[in-house]
Order: C-alpha cells, then structure tokens, then sequence
C-alpha cells in the first residue's frame, strides 16, 4: 500500500463562478457550529456530534487542517465567490492506493440552490486529477435521495447497497473512475 501523501490546496481555489471551496479558517467555526445544529445534517451524518457546540467546530476545524498536513484528506469550505460566506463543507478522504472517499454536507441556508452539485463536480474532477485517482468512491444512507440525486448529477456510478454499513444503517454506494470523465 502507498502511504498519504500531503496535497496542496488548489491556488488559486476552486471555483466555478458561483461557489468557491477553500480550507477552513478559524472564523468559519460559528457557521459550521450553526450549520451541524441541523436535524437534517444530523440525521444524515449520524457521527456529528449531538449538541453541536463551537468547541466541536473549533475541533473539526483544527483536525481538517492536520488532515490536510498530514495528506490524511483534503477538507474544503463551501463558500459563495465573493464575499466567502459559508455554505456547506466537502472533503476528500484519502487517498490510499489511488483511492478516495467524498463526503459532503450543506447548511440549511444554502439548500436547493445547486451548491452540492457544483462543489462535487470542482472537487471530485480535482481530486481525479492531482490525486491521480483510478477510482473516488461516495455513500449515502439509504435515504438519503438528495445526495444520490447529487452524485448521479456529477457523473458518479451508482454500484449498489452496502447493508448495515454505517453505524447499522444501509448505504448506498457509487463511484467516479477516469473513463467516467473521458467525455469532458
């Protein structure tokens, strides 16, 4: 197996003219506070810790940067160019062995405007391309249609469904490999 090798953040960030994903800063923590208070968040990434206080976001914050260091993932904010409000986090888990993870959440106050949609088709083409990727795999929980409407959008393969995957919970799996892009 080939160890983690540190990335460097896209510069300039990515950014498709309506959205932009940079690291996390410190002044990010309230946002993320206050988004990961969402019940949907919540219910669809079961691991988010329950209150989620600004000491929780300071952690995550502070862990996304030794990720980043330690080439252990590749965390983005979400934010809207211009003025770098925060709208959601993506982040890329890995790579081990030319091979990823995508995970992703939206704050309440950025949904049904397309933000998932377009930071996952930034990173994930990213990530394919300065990770050397062969294959970037993303789940959701079974019900979670929003995300799988999301990943279907931006290329990914749905496979199948993985039973008690994630903390008990069904998942249902797909992935992006490089013939998958070789139409762009």
């Amino acid at each position: 197996m080939t160890e983690a090798r540190p990335v460097q953040p896209p510069h300039p960030p990515l950014h498709d003219g309506d959205v932009t994903l940079r690291p996390f800063h410190e002044d990010d923590a309230e946002s993320v506070a206050r988004a990961c208070r969402d019940p949907e968040i919540r219910r669809w990434i079961p691991t988010i810790p329950e209150p989620y206080t600004i000491d929780d976001a300071v952690t995550f914050i502070e862990r996304v940067e030794r990720d980043w260091a330690e080439g252990h993932a590749a965390a983005f904010a979400i934010v809207e160019s211009g003025d770098s409000r925060l709208l959601g986090a993506i982040t890329i888990h890995g790579p081990r062995d030319r091979r990823a993870f995508v995970g992703y959440w939206v704050a309440p106050w950025a949904r049904r405007r397309g933000v998932a949609t377009r930071a996952l088709r930034l990173v994930s083409r990213w990530a394919m391309r300065e990770m050397g990727l062969v294959r970037l795999a993303l789940y959701t929980l079974e019900g979670n249609v929003g995300s799988q409407v999301v990943a279907e959008r931006c290329g990914f393969v749905r496979e199948g469904v993985l039973r008690n995957y994630d903390d008990g919970g069904d998942c249902v799996m797909f992935s992006l490999v490089p013939a998958d892009l070789a139409g762009e």
